[in-house]
C-alpha cells in the first residue's frame, strides 16, 4: 500500500500532538460537561480537565459533542 502526501502528513500531524499521558473518547465525554462549564465562565482550565482540553484539540467527534453542549449551556444561561 502506497501512501498519498495527505495520508503522510495527517500521519505526522498526528504524531506531532500525541502526548505521554491521553485519555479517549468515553473518558473525554464523561468530563466534558466540568470542562464546559469552566470554558464558558472564561475560567483557567484546572489541571483535573487538562487531558480534556488536549483531547478536544485533537479529536473532532468529542469537539463537535462539546460545541453542541456548550451551545445548549449557553442559550439556557440567558
Amino acid at each position: 500500500m502506497l501512501l498519498k502526501p495527505s495520508d503522510l502528513k495527517m500521519l505526522v500531524q498526528a504524531t506531532l500532538v500525541t502526548r505521554e499521558q491521553e485519555i479517549g473518547c468515553d473518558t473525554c465525554l464523561d468530563r466534558v460537561a466540568a470542562y464546559a462549564e469552566v470554558h464558558l465562565a472564561g475560567l483557567p482550565t484546572p489541571e483535573a480537565l487538562r487531558l480534556v482540553e488536549e483531547h478536544l484539540a485533537i479529536c473532532g467527534e468529542c469537539q463537535e459533542e462539546f460545541a453542541a453542549l456548550a451551545a445548549a449551556l449557553d442559550e439556557g444561561a440567558r
